[in-house]
């Protein structure tokens, strides 16, 4: 041991710590460039790559990366929510490692069932008879299944010849300005009770389906002082142009609605209708002696700033409950690597995707929604623009 004497006091080293602690300090410098260069050299495909740290990252919740920042700086623990509790540390080692939250089942499961992933949405406000067992499912069967020609009955064919020509007669206003935008990403969803079949899979046509509810919500909210621009183009025929699957339908639609935005400034609001598959006792709602197809709102969380198309839907919701109580299921939201998870949301603030009724569901009824969401939303909007 080496001992030297300044003024006033005495430092000991130790010689062969010293050692030690250079020594560890080489091997840790080593280790840590192999490791780097281990990871930058593996072939394509076989890498640890961004995108792979953000899946890893993208379940975790946002309080507790606040927790973890909170133990180096207290200042970040300010912006929690009260009673908001640290997380495990081992849950949370699990979690990254396995993609499996401890706490939700679903998590394996949905790897581990075929089909079982469809259920992967969250539910953010919870409408009447919405659990887990409800969520709002998207069909897919084969697209020569989606675009074979089907039969439609008398009366749905006569129905669509009044909405012609009420769509005629509807006239643009908010200052002749279109502010609302309505796509439908997969426009031939239909109703079996308006067509000649009743298969479940075949509950699409190219005339009689979801575009017929939108062009009654346009017509309705037109009604109410507000323009609205409803997309033509038939969606799931340029999918086939393409040669692309049913699940790249949102990137087909999201060429549509980036070139209405290019053309029309004025677009504040877009909303992408479908409908759902689930049984009709949880798609219908009895109000005043009328039948209606009820709605669910669905965000997706694949992209930042989800938080203000989230608001949207809960607003709107909330209206629907006050005005009709029952007719909304709620609010989903879908994340994650198994759903699309953006349905074009990131492209407003102001999107959201609806869903109205399912397969059971009339035409009839569906039209009663559509004019209650114009009420609705017509007064959202309105009330808005005086705040």
């Amino acid at each position: 041991m080496k001992r030297n004497q300044f003024r006033g006091f005495t430092v000991s080293i130790n010689r062969t710590s010293l050692k030690k602690l250079i020594v560890m300090t080489i091997i840790g410098m080593m280790a840590l460039f192999i490791f780097t260069g281990m990871l930058t050299s593996f072939e394509p495909g076989y890498g640890l790559a961004s995108n792979q740290v953000h899946e890893w990252a993208n379940g975790i919740k946002g309080e507790d990366f606040l927790h973890v920042m909170g133990m180096e700086n207290k200042l970040f623990t300010q912006a929690l929510p009260e009673g908001s509790e640290p997380p495990s540390l081992s849950n949370l080692a699990f979690q990254v490692a396995t993609s499996i939250n401890p706490d939700d089942p679903r998590s394996l499961l949905g790897r581990e069932l075929p089909g079982f992933a469809l259920y992967d949405g969250q539910i953010i406000v919870a409408g009447d008879g919405m659990d887990y067992t409800t969520l709002p499912v998207e069909s897919a069967p084969p697209m020569d299944v989606i675009m074979a020609e089907r039969e439609a009955t008398k009366e749905s064919l006569a129905k669509l010849e009044e909405m012609e020509k009420e769509a005629k007669q509807s006239q643009g206003t908010t200052d002749g300005r279109k502010v609302v935008h309505i796509i439908h990403s997969h426009n031939t969803e239909s109703f079996l009770p308006e067509l000649e079949t009743n298969v479940p899979n075949e509950a699409f046509h190219r005339q009689i389906n979801i575009t017929l509810v939108g062009e009654k919500l346009a017509q309705e909210l037109e009604k109410r002082g507000i323009g609205v621009e409803v997309e033509e183009r038939d969606v799931q025929a340029n999918l086939v142009e393409r040669g692309w699957q049913y699940n790249q339908s949102y990137d087909a639609s999201r060429a549509f609605v980036k070139e209405a935005m290019e053309n029309n400034s004025d677009l504040e609001f877009f909303f992408d209708l479908h409908r759902d598959t689930i049984p009709r006792e949880k798609t219908t709602v009895t109000i005043n002696g009328e039948e209606y197809a009820r709605t669910v709102f669905v965000v997706g969380g694949n992209y930042e700033n989800y938080e203000h198309n989230m608001q949207l839907a809960k607003e709107l919701h909330a209206l629907l409950e006050k005005h009709y109580p029952g007719l909304s299921r709620g609010v989903i939201f879908k994340d994650g690597r198994l759903t699309n998870g953006k349905f074009n949301q990131d492209l407003s603030k102001n999107s959201v995707l609806i869903e109205m009724g399912g397969i059971y569901n009339t035409l009839e009824e569906t039209n009663r929604s559509a004019e209650v969401m114009a009420e609705v939303f017509s007064e959202y909007y309105f009330e808005t623009r005086t705040e």
